[in-house]
């Protein structure tokens, strides 16, 4: 599937997809309600943040949500207000939306967690980066991978990168547990410290390279079969979207516009980045939001990379249910499906 932008996809298309409430939060201008359908349940709504740039439309959507008809946007900061990371922020009822990657909340869905996925939000955004000891993902087999956590999500990327080369992540990789901030610094150590590859994503994708540290094994926003599907889904819980659907679409309206203006404002969006405090680098940041294929929520399929996502999870044994199974019991396509038929074209 191709990751350019639609043909015809222009500017004026896009601000002709917005809301009149919706482009004047974009331009700047005082943002008003959208009338056509009744006013959300609750007028708050609140989001998980983190220095991490490639959930850029959670920022961005923030006047567009104010046109939705919320008064009170709030930001849940990590590590700041909160230790726990999507989907447990979720399930914690710290937050009320966020961006989250789809192998993690299909992991919590098999446990029988209440997370609901609505649509796929980005593709890419997540590096493999090996030291000079590796040439390829396959001379991983017996090498040291660093990892911010034993089943987090980094964990879990690598176990299905190095599975995709037909090796055991239980048996062919040793893993070793470092904060991230110190794995730059063991992929090129030469003591008995060192580490041979770990994951990386913006806005430090930009810098470490720049550095020339270490090299690309995989990069899922490239490289095929990672690049074919959403490594970003907006998630809920169930309970949320029960008790409040029509905030539930209006603040996905907000959360796909915000993605959309990201593809095509970068600069604007990185200088936002910079100003919330989320990255001290403007250059790195919008390097970062120019690799990444935002906009594209309408030519992906959300399910597909759920149902691809489970295939892997399930090879490799951290989940035993089906993907139609888990589709089934943890996504809910019909808010996606409202606006797509609101904002086609």
């Amino acid at each position: 599937m191709s990751t350019q932008p639609a043909e015809g996809w222009t500017r004026r298309r896009f601000l002709g997809g917005l809301t009149v409430a919706g482009a004047a939060g974009l331009l700047g201008l005082r943002p008003r309600p959208v009338a056509a359908e009744p006013p959300p349940e609750t007028t708050t709504l609140r989001l998980f943040e983190a220095p991490v740039t490639c959930i850029a439309p959670t920022w961005v959507a923030q006047e567009l949500l104010y046109s939705e008809g919320f008064t009170d946007v709030r930001y849940v900061n990590y590590p700041k207000q909160t230790q726990n990371w999507p989907p447990t922020v979720l399930l914690s009822g710290e937050v009320d939306l966020t961006l989250s990657f789809p192998p993690t909340d299909i992991i919590h869905i098999e446990a029988g967690d209440p997370v609901v996925v609505l649509a796929g939000s980005h593709i890419g955004c997540i590096e493999l980066l090996g030291s000079d000891r590796v040439r390829s993902t396959r001379d991983l087999k017996g090498k040291t991978v660093g990892i911010n956590e034993m089943g987090s999500d980094f964990h879990t990327f690598v176990s299905m990168f190095v599975a995709y080369v037909g090796l055991n992540p239980h048996k062919d990789i040793n893993w070793v547990v470092h904060p991230w901030a110190d794995q730059a610094r063991l992929l090129t150590d030469l003591t008995e410290g060192r580490i041979d590859a770990f994951v990386m994503g913006p806005p430090y994708a930009p810098e470490i390279r720049e550095k020339k540290i270490g090299h690309v094994l995989v990069n899922t926003t490239t490289d095929k079969p990672w690049s074919q599907y959403f490594c970003c889904l907006v998630a809920s819980t169930k309970a949320f979207v029960r008790q409040h659907p029509v905030a539930t679409k209006r603040a996905l309206r907000a959360l796909l516009k915000a993605a959309d203006v990201c593809a095509l404002e970068p600069e604007r969006t990185a200088q936002r980045i910079v100003d919330r405090g989320m990255a001290p680098r403007y250059d790195a940041v919008l390097q970062g939001l120019k690799e990444i294929p935002y906009g594209q929520w309408r030519q992906y399929d959300p399910e597909d990379a759920v149902r691809f996502y489970a295939l892997w999870l399930r090879e490799i044994g951290m989940i035993k249910s089906t993907p139609q199974q888990l589709i089934a019991r943890g996504t809910d396509w019909r808010f996606l499906n409202e606006v797509k038929r609101e904002l086609k074209g």
